[in-house]
Parts: C-alpha cells; sequence; structure tokens
C-alpha cells in the first residue's frame, strides 16, 4: 500500500477567504510549491505535516497578485536586476506575492532591453510573471505620465520586435485602440498570447467595444487617462463593465479613484475588479523627488505628481492597503475584495487554473493577515517569505 507525502506544511485553524467564500477554521496544506490539501476543522492532523502553523483565528488569504505597478523601495522595474529585486522586495512585505513587471514608455531600443531583462528573470523566478508594456502605443492627449515624445502608434515590425525580445513572457500590452494600427495590434499581440489591455485612451464607447471584440480583455487603470462617464457618452468604463469577458484595473489608493466609485464598480463588474498598485518607485520609501521613465516625478505625502505638469505619476500603494481601503472606505465585502486582488487579476493574464486561489493543485502562495488586514506571514511557492 502507498500512503500520499506527508505535507511539508499546514496553515490551520484560519478564517480561510479564496475564491469568493469564507470557511471558518480552515486549514491549507503545501507540498512543496502546491496546495495538496484544504478543509475546516481538525482534520489536518491526519495529514501528520512535517510543520505545522496555528494562525490562532487570524485571517488566510491567497497571496496577492499585482498585474500593474512600476517599482517600489527607490527603485523601478525600468532599473537593472538589482533593482528590480529591491523592488520586488517592498511588495512581497506587503503580500504581494506574483508580479508582472510593469515598464514605462521609452524607446523601443530601451523597452527591448527590458523586456528581454524580465523574461531572463521570470525563467529563475516563478514569482516574477513576465513584463507589461504601458505604452509607448498610448494616446498623447491621455498620456499621463508618460514621455510624449516617445509615444508611438503601433507597427507590426516593431511589435514582431518587441515580442522575440520578450520570448513569451510579455504578459500585457496598454494600446489606445483608436491610433493608427491600433485594432491590428490588438490582434497582433492576441495571436502571440499577450493580453491587451485598452488604456491612455480617447476612444469613446463604441471604439472601446469594439477592442473588446477584437480581442483586448482589460482596462487599464479605470477612470485614469481615459474619457469618463457622460450620460450621452458613457465611454470606456461603461464598455468594459457591460462586457463580461472584460477585467477592470483599480488603483485604490484614495487619489486615483474615489472610494465611492470604487464601490460602484465592484456593483457594476462583480467578480471583474482587478485591484493594481501601480505603484512607482516610492512604493514603501520616503517622500522626495524620483524618475518614472525620462520624467522627473515629485512625491509629497505620499501622493506622486510629475514635476512638470502635475499629473498623477503612478502611486505609492501596496496591495494591503488597497485591501484595507476597499473594505473599510468602500464596504467591499472581505470575500470579494481578496477575489480582487487575487484570483481575478490571475484570470486577467490567463492564471485562472494555478494562480489566485488556495485550491489543490494551486500554487502555495498564501497571507496571514491580522484585523486591520496586514501581513503578519507569507509564503510564496510554498517558501515562508515574512
Amino acid at each position: 500500500m502507498t500512503f500520499p507525502p506527508r505535507p511539508d506544511l499546514v496553515l490551520h485553524s484560519a478564517r480561510l477567504v479564496s475564491g469568493g467564500t469564507e470557511v471558518d477554521d480552515g486549514y491549507v496544506a503545501f507540498t512543496g510549491a502546491t496546495v495538496t490539501a484544504t478543509g475546516s476543522g481538525g482534520g489536518w492532523r491526519e495529514l501528520q505535516p512535517i510543520d505545522a502553523v496555528d494562525a490562532a483565528g487570524a485571517l488566510l488569504v491567497p497571496g496577492f497578485v499585482d498585474i500593474h505597478g512600476h517599482g517600489g523601495g527607490g527603485c523601478s522595474f525600468d532599473s537593472d536586476a538589482d533593482g528590480i529585486r529591491t523592488a520586488l522586495a517592498v511588495h512581497r512585505a506587503h503580500g504581494t506575492t506574483r508580479s508582472v513587471l510593469s515598464l514605462v514608455t521609452g524607446t523601443i531600443d530601451d523597452l527591448v532591453d527590458r523586456v528581454a531583462l524580465v523574461a531572463g528573470l521570470a525563467g529563475d523566478d516563478p514569482t516574477i510573471l513576465g513584463s507589461h508594456l504601458e505604452g509607448p502605443f498610448l494616446d498623447v492627449g491621455h498620456k499621463g505620465a508618460h514621455d510624449p515624445a516617445l509615444l508611438l502608434s503601433p507597427d507590426p515590425a516593431v511589435i514582431d520586435r518587441l515580442l522575440a525580445a520578450g520570448r513569451g513572457t510579455i504578459r500585457q500590452v496598454t494600446l489606445a485602440p483608436e491610433l493608427p494600427g491600433g485594432m491590428e495590434a490588438i490582434r497582433q499581440f492576441t495571436a502571440a498570447g499577450v493580453v491587451v489591455a485598452v488604456g491612455h485612451t480617447d476612444t469613446d464607447f463604441d471604439g472601446a467595444r469594439a477592442a473588446f471584440q477584437a480581442g483586448a480583455s482589460i482596462l487599464t487603470h479605470a477612470f485614469n487617462a481615459m474619457n469618463g462617464i457622460h450620460h450621452r457618452n458613457p465611454g470606456p468604463v461603461a464598455a468594459a463593465a457591460a462586457d463580461p469577458s472584460v477585467t477592470l484595473e483599480i488603483i485604490n489608493d484614495g487619489v486615483h479613484v474615489h472610494p465611492e466609485v470604487v464601490r460602484i464598480a465592484f456593483s457594476a463588474a462583480p467578480g471583474r475588479i482587478a485591484l493594481v498598485t501601480d505603484a512607482m518607485a516610492a512604493a514603501g520609501s520616503t517622500d522626495g523627488t524620483y524618475q518614472l521613465g525620462s520624467l522627473t516625478v515629485d512625491v509629497v505625502d505620499g501622493v506622486a505628481r510629475l514635476a512638470g505638469g502635475g499629473s498623477i505619476a503612478g502611486s505609492t500603494l501596496t496591495q494591503d492597503a488597497a485591501l484595507r481601503r476597499a473594505v473599510t472606505a468602500s464596504g467591499i465585502a472581505l470575500a470579494e475584495a481578496v477575489r480582487a486582488l487575487t484570483e481575478t487579476p490571475a484570470r486577467a493574464i490567463g492564471r485562472s487554473g494555478d494562480l489566485g486561489r488556495l485550491d489543490v493543485g494551486f500554487a502555495a502562495d498564501a497571507l496571514l493577515l491580522d484585523a486591520s488586514f496586514s501581513v503578519t506571514a507569507a509564503w510564496a511557492a510554498g517558501a515562508r517569505i515574512r
């Protein structure tokens, strides 16, 4: 007779929140980098784990997945490998166990080098999910914190060059579909397995709807750098909310989107809100002057704005704070708020089968949170990281 291997670790006696549900006195077992058992009550003892952690009623949730962030700890994801690791460490400490590394607009040569660097890092570190090109295919009138001199309309040869450099690790690209070649670019990227997001755009409701029908499936930081909702011109946010295949990113830092609008978004697109950080280098660091790509950013009282013009330039948000605000400021049910940081972003980039839930066969990414939603312990791929 053969017996299943003993789990390496069981987290037990927890308030388990995963997949939109809550379980009291829940437990999760890890064997290597994978969840191998879940349940409630004392049944975990029969698994005879090598190690066990008593959560003592604390919240146990999947590790957070951030599909849109630019850096932290004084460093940017546009920098070198050491800078990327420094930035990731900040977000790991706040519960982000898997990250897509977002790259701001640069020259094509720079972007080729950056996606190639991320590809190499992703090959060695499974917590790095790949890269997100936020630019250069953006509308200059909704450029936000992107250098207008570097913005371009999509070109098939340029796209092929970027895809080749990424070696299958470009997970997401944000583009303005109304640009010349925009709709063709959506089809080219999606055919290569890249998720396309509509963002930094002047498109209207019909244009956004056409982009989603062409294959785009994310709305980049909804409400920001796009036309708003008007009762006679509902714009891209309404088009995204109306399409069940589209995920809406929201930067829930209290600066980018009002708490009541966050509540409305969750109501309008249940199960399709992904809470992202859009964090720049100042996340987890101090106020001061920073670089975001080629542009200078001043951070005052934790709010990042371009030194020239005053446009919001990313955030200093971490995902534990986004969860806290969703529940306390917008009144989002805990299970739904957790889903917006885990299952929904994982699904948006095609990882619904192994990330974002504490279910058997999924990645052993988990967090213990205290009553204020601060991270007290964290595991990524089965290894304790906090």
